[in-house]
């Protein structure tokens, strides 16, 4: 009895016992992949909202630049201005350059300092958090963030300054683990949703944070902005809290390396330029797609070097060229932030798949005007003409090329291919402030903007070989 019993039970002849089991596994499955989709949903909401709350503080400091470095110029007890400024005077008389462009070249370092910073840790910062795990990592660069506005805050000299600038490039990888945590909650299908998400957040970080940052600025009479800087230490610590109470872990225990020293090797990959540029950590690359994806990296690599280092200087020619205070430099960043969320939006949005490349080259024809507008003109409207062209046209740009550079490399290495490509990203960015705050310091800004604005024609035309 017991035998034709389970007999039944296995055959299923009863007329439902085990189709009841079948469809309760079923609904079982279908229950558990609804709640693992609605954790991963929240996980996404909560990484977008920590990187709003960073972007708000992250972006305070960009309308004040050139106003913070003339206070300093004038008021700096530690003596690191006046010693940088002993270094390149005897250049300057040579050269004959004005002294009110000193502060363009320093801003020029300390922009690519921290870009360089954050181009070596980052990867580092990824790395630990594959053995130890997504969130504490993520905490701790924000403890570190909290950390540099509070320097930041009691900056009374330059060496305090441009020690908060340090300890902010070194902690600022909580962005690149807010991607590594859209990989963990996303597959191939959900992947875009989740890094447009990232997208966005940076459209509403540069669209609101530099105006309210420099409202802030108005508060006080500290000449180093202390109210403003105050005002990004707080947006840090609700961050820290915010994340540490609703963020649930991204990354098990199952699936987290146990070798540090590997995961450390693999991001030695990733600040190595002659990896980068070779893509060698790319496996199962055929000769032809690896050289043709080398071609791509180096025009991607070219234009954000020129690209970054105009970008970089934009505040400095509107301070000089168009006395813009900051609350004017604030509107500036707000109008840029708005038309490159409605180009993002909209236009990027009806991009159509094989129309990339076309795209990026009327990207790369429009920055050409573009700059040569921001640099020549005198008046209002020709400068809000080039900005608009350069919000577009950048808008369109690094979307078109990354989205060029996923097509090559089989699925299982395009994290791999795509964090290579973001580290490329940051090398350029590291120089691109510099050494274009050099050319803005020794010829001026219609001169190093003309010059800058027709440079973008060799990856333009490079890009045609691709």
């Amino acid at each position: 009895m017991a035998t034709l019993r389970s007999g039944k039970q296995v055959d299923g002849s009863d007329g439902g016992g085990s189709g009841g089991e079948v469809d309760g596994r079923d609904r079982g499955a279908v229950q558990d992949a609804d709640i693992k989709e609605k954790r991963n949903a929240r996980t996404s909401k909560v990484v977008f909202g920590s990187l709003i709350l960073d972007l708000l503080g992250f972006t305070v400091v960009l309308p004040l630049f050139p106003a913070l470095l003339d206070y300093y110029s004038k008021h700096d007890s530690s003596g690191l201005y006046s010693s940088l400024l002993s270094s390149v005077t005897y250049y300057q008389h040579i050269i004959g350059v004005p002294a009110r462009f000193h502060s363009v070249l320093f801003g020029g370092l300390l922009g690519s300092l921290f870009s360089l910073l954050q181009f070596l840790f980052s990867p580092i910062t990824g790395a630990l958090s594959d053995v130890y795990g997504r969130k504490p990592v993520f905490i701790c660069t924000l403890i570190g963030v909290a950390a540099s506005y509070g320097l930041w805050a009691a900056a009374s000299n330059f060496a305090m300054f441009v020690m908060a600038r340090i300890v902010g490039g070194a902690v600022k990888g909580n962005v690149s683990l807010a991607y590594s945590i859209m990989t963990d909650v996303s597959d191939e299908k959900t992947r875009a949703r989740g890094m447009a998400l990232i997208g966005v957040a940076f459209s509403i970080g540069f669209t609101i944070g530099p105006t309210v940052g420099a409202a802030f600025s108005r508060w006080g009479s500290t000449g180093w902005f202390a109210a403003s800087a105050v005002y990004a230490l707080t947006l840090a610590v609700a961050n820290i809290i915010f994340f540490a109470v609703f963020f649930q872990e991204s990354l098990p225990e199952g699936r987290r390396r146990r070798d540090i020293g590997a995961s450390l090797n693999e991001a030695w990959e990733l600040i190595n330029p002659r990896a980068l540029f070779s893509f060698s950590s790319v496996k199962g690359l055929g000769r032809e797609e690896r050289t043709k994806l080398i071609q791509l990296s180096r025009v991607y690599f070219l234009y954000l070097f020129l690209y970054s280092g105009l970008e970089f200087t934009l505040t400095f020619v509107t301070h000089h060229k168009h006395s813009y205070d900051s609350l004017a430099q604030g509107r500036m960043f707000s109008f840029l932030g708005l038309v490159m969320a409605l180009t993002q939006g909209g236009f990027m949005r009806s991009v159509k798949t094989g129309t990339e490349k076309a795209t990026a080259n009327k990207g790369l024809m429009m920055m050409i005007p573009a700059f040569i507008l921001i640099g020549a003109s005198e008046t209002n409207l020709g400068l809000y003409s080039g900005l608009t062209l350069y919000a577009i046209g950048s808008s369109m740009m690094v979307p078109c090329l990354t989205a060029l550079a996923s097509c090559h490399g089989a699925a299982s290495h395009k994290g791999t291919l795509l964090g290579i490509w973001r580290s490329l990203g940051a090398l350029a960015r590291a120089f691109g402030p510099v050494v274009t705050s050099i050319g803005f310091w020794v010829m001026g800004a219609e001169v190093c903007y003309i010059v800058g604005g027709l440079s973008m024609l060799l990856p333009l035309v490079m890009l045609q070989a691709y």
